[in-house]
């Protein structure tokens, strides 16, 4: 022992210790090439899920547009009958829809969406309604909706 520390109390001898030393900050960084490679992973499959969800946005403003036409269009079965049209040559192929007319019209009307409501129900109006003047009706205004909302993009079987 020092002969400067003899004769001091406890007290006096801890004010002389040296102060302990701060520890190094602990790194943020990844410790293992497992975690790059796993952020890497994620960051991929993030940038994939927002190029997929901005691809199917761009993929479906004709019918965004359909369903906005819709809500402002007069209610009479031709101008129904115009839109469903000009939705079914933004969503197939024209030489697939343009010349479809009548009863095989309604049936490609129904395959695309699965249903029967243009062969067999408010929608066979539609196979006359550019030669005729007709209400459409709540009935017929609906499966229009439906149909734009619900109708698959490839080609129907005939």
């Amino acid at each position: 022992m020092h002969e400067e520390w003899k004769g001091l109390s406890l007290a006096e001898l801890i004010d002389l210790l040296e102060p302990v030393p701060e520890p190094a900050p602990v790194s943020m960084a990844p410790q293992t090439m497992g975690w790059v490679w796993l952020g890497l992973l994620l960051l991929g499959l993030g940038a994939a899920l927002i190029w997929m969800f901005v691809r199917r946005w761009r993929r479906d403003a004709y019918r965004r547009a359909a369903l906005a036409e819709l809500g402002t269009t007069a209610q009479d079965a031709s101008s129904l009958a115009s839109l469903v049209r000009r939705t079914a040559l933004a969503a197939y192929p024209r030489s697939a829809v343009a010349s479809l007319f009548g009863d095989s019209w309604l049936t490609f009307l129904d395959n695309a969406y699965g249903g029967s409501g243009f062969s067999n129900g408010p929608g066979k109006v539609l196979a006359t309604a550019a030669y005729q003047e007709e209400q459409a009706g709540e009935p017929l205004t609906r499966l229009v909706k439906e149909w734009i909302k619900r109708h698959r993009r490839e080609l129907p079987d005939a």
